[in-house]
């Protein structure tokens, strides 16, 4: 029996590849000589570097809130192709809950690892977006690259989100921008503003409480203004990334679908030329998915939380498409799992909860052992019935 093992990271409990680990212990304990094909997948959020492969290069860089971190870019040569993962630089993860200040959250990080891509000579740079604490609509990254960012009196803005924005000066963007390919690897296609924006919708999740959703709106409303008044892409101004002619540079910067990702990043990167596509679409090629499914007997994927997000981009979703184009039955584990979260019209055989009734904290320490038993709990049920996508999917 041929096993792929394709899960994205459970969040603040093991990274991709370790929960393919997990996976092929619980597959070999109950069929010992199956073949295990770990694919660790991402979906341009966290794992995204390690996803794409290629040689690490260690940056310093500042974190969210301006502590020192030492993110990582991936390095392809031959290439000259550089992989940035936001989350490396600016992620949820590398600030306490409880220190968590989104108004002061900044994405200059993110900026500082492009500027390192630069310098050594990328063409093309794949950034990933997803997982990050900022809501600054990339203020921060485009003050790293050279942009100043003006209030009312001229004054240059502090770090964090842009609430006194008046002026986005881009005429000291690093020129080595107009040669380059960006593309955006992201999971979600989330305008700027609104009730789907980056402020309402993701915002909260990362700590804010109402009254600064509202303060991070109007922020984000500045920052659009900006961006299209500063026209990075368009008459009269070289083209940086992708250039003028895409799709992705119709209509004002804050309509555009993913400007609201990792927290406005998205907006900023699109007006400076980037080419948004799908994340998980972005690793599965990279990794050669479709040709590790192909063949396979059983695809095995999953990640922290099953939900309503699941259906829209994310790594289950991605690998439940390939899966069903070959032909192979899925079987996606959550840690979490939101009963109303229906994977079946993706062709999923099952969908099962490795942690249900227990403390969060205690989920996340046991994540490994959790995933381990509950894969092998999978393999027992398909060896009495094995057949290919045989059965109701099923919930647990």
């Amino acid at each position: 029996m041929r096993v792929v093992l394709a899960p994205d990271s459970f969040k603040e409990s093991m990274s991709a590849t370790r929960a393919a680990e997990a996976m092929a212990a619980g597959v070999r304990a109950v069929l010992p000589d199956a073949r295990c094909v770990p694919v660790p997948m991402a979906d341009g959020g966290e794992g995204t570097v390690l996803a794409l492969g290629g040689t690490p290069v260690p940056v310093p860089v500042a974190g969210p809130l301006g502590d020192p971190v030492r993110a990582l870019l991936g390095w392809q040569p031959a290439r000259r192709l550089a992989v940035v993962e936001s989350a490396q630089a600016v992620g949820m993860h590398l600030v306490p809950p409880g220190a968590r200040d989104i108004l002061r959250a900044d994405s200059g990080g993110v900026g500082t690892l492009v500027r390192a891509a630069l310098d050594l000579g990328a063409d093309r740079i794949v950034i990933g977006l997803g997982g990050t604490l900022t809501s600054d609509g990339g203020a921060g990254l485009l003050r790293e690259l050279g942009a100043r960012l003006l209030d009312d009196r001229g004054d240059e803005l502090p770090p964090g989100a842009p609430v006194r924005l008046a002026t986005l000066d881009a005429t000291g963007l690093d020129p080595r921008l107009r040669g380059v390919r960006i593309e955006l690897a992201c999971d979600v296609r989330n305008p700027l503003l609104g009730p789907r924006g980056a402020a309402a919708v993701f915002a909260p999740q990362k700590g804010a409480t109402g009254a600064q959703v509202a303060v991070l709106e109007a922020a984000l409303e500045r920052m659009a203004v900006a961006l299209d008044r500063a026209e990075l892409v368009g008459a009269g101004v070289p083209p940086y990334g992708a250039g003028p002619g895409s799709a992705s540079h119709a209509g004002p910067v804050a309509d555009r679908p993913g400007a609201g990702a990792a927290g406005g990043l998205g907006a900023a990167l699109l007006a400076l030329g980037a080419r948004m596509r799908p994340g998980v679409q972005v690793v599965a090629e990279a990794v050669g998915l479709a040709e590790a499914v192909a063949g396979a007997d059983l695809v095995l994927t999953g990640e922290g939380r099953v939900d309503g997000q699941t259906l829209d981009g994310k790594v289950p979703a991605g690998v439940c498409a390939v899966a069903a184009a070959a032909g192979v039955p899925v079987v996606v584990l959550g840690g979490s799992v939101d009963p109303a979260a229906d994977l079946s019209g993706l062709g999923a055989r099952a969908v099962r909860e490795i942690a249900a009734g227990l403390p969060l904290a205690e989920a996340l320490r046991r994540g490994p052992e959790l995933l381990e038993r509950a894969t092998a709990a999978v393999l027992r049920e398909l060896v009495r019935d094995p057949r290919p996508g045989g059965g109701a999917p099923e919930r647990g």
